[in-house]
């Protein structure tokens, strides 16, 4: 699929991320079609577009011409012969894509890509079902909200043709995505994997009352988070080495095994009433003294000049 044939794009599914797939499309000068059976889901879709599309960086076209270049339909069927791509982002439940990915392997024509932003069932596990042409469907895994993070794992099944990622990077990259290739299937892929880490590990420390919630977010937010937004733990790590990553590993490698040995034995248990209902407290007890949207708000403008000075 040549990048300058994909003009028109097929979301299906309109919830927090098919919306957020939606504006960026659009305020990129694409024509998207839209399908979601949810009730009042276009009437939601607009809104969501009429609040968005304006604040994506490097925006096309205006936010009329948004919606002049969208189109919802109850049932995309009739219009798969005009999409150059799909983005599904429907439930991430198993039986549910299998059968909708057979569904549009047959029912779409072959040089069209199908990309899943299925957040952590890899596209292995639901194309067995597609006898058409499986080669063409890989997982474009974006990070929340997709119209603001750069961030897209391109991840491939087994039988993905070459071409295929080929084309997937390149029509993200054109959207002002930064996607990366995850060169073998992985239960939630890479940026979700790191975050569950990190997540059980801020849990732990909340729960047993190391730390307040509040505290453990600023340790990202004016710490580690500050750094890792320029420079990824692995480059971090090779400055703080001097630039020699090796000496990194070698001076703290005895620290951080007994940092692991403790955090070990501390592991966050999810199967543990009393250790969920502490983090649950102590989380909720700050989050109710928050004002959400506007933590919503000065996050979604932030990230814009970031993403903009970066």
């Amino acid at each position: 699929m040549p990048l300058s044939l994909i003009k028109t794009v097929g979301v299906i599914g309109t919830g927090v991320i098919g919306a957020s797939w939606t504006a960026l499309f659009l305020a990129k000068g694409l024509k998207v079609i839209v399908t979601d059976p949810a009730p009042e889901a276009e009437a939601k879709l607009r809104d969501y577009l009429q609040k968005n599309c304006a604040k994506i960086p490097n925006a096309q076209v205006t936010i009329n011409d948004c919606f002049k270049n969208l189109r919802f339909v109850k049932d995309i069927d009739a219009y798969l012969g005009d999409v150059d791509l799909i983005q599904e982002n429907g439930p991430e439940r198993l039986d549910f894509k299998r059968r909708l990915f057979a569904h549009l392997d047959a029912k779409t024509p072959e040089h069209v890509l199908i990309a899943s932003s299925s957040s952590g069932l890899p596209s292995s596990e639901f194309v067995t079902e597609c006898t058409n042409k499986p080669a063409r469907i890989l997982i474009g895994h974006p990070f929340n909200p997709p119209h603001l993070v750069p961030l897209v794992e391109v991840v491939p099944h087994p039988g993905t043709g070459d071409e295929y990622v080929t084309a997937a990077c390149q029509f993200y990259r054109s959207l002002g995505k930064d996607p990366v290739v995850v060169k073998q299937e992985a239960p939630g892929f890479i940026a979700n994997r790191l975050q569950a880490a990190l997540c059980a590990e801020a849990y732990s420390l909340i729960s047993r009352g190391v730390i307040s919630a509040e505290d453990l977010d600023k340790t990202m937010t004016s710490g580690l988070g500050l750094r890792w937004a320029l420079t990824g733990p692995i480059m971090t790590n090779a400055l703080g080495g001097g630039g020699d990553f090796n000496h990194f590993i070698d001076h703290l490698g005895p620290a951080f095994k007994s940092w692991l040995d403790d955090m070990h034995q501390h592991q966050f248990k999810l199967d543990s009433p009393e250790e969920i209902g502490n983090v649950k407290g102590r989380v909720n007890d700050w989050v109710s003294r928050v004002n959400l949207e506007e933590v919503e708000k000065k996050r979604d403008e932030a990230l814009v000049d970031l993403v903009r000075n970066k």
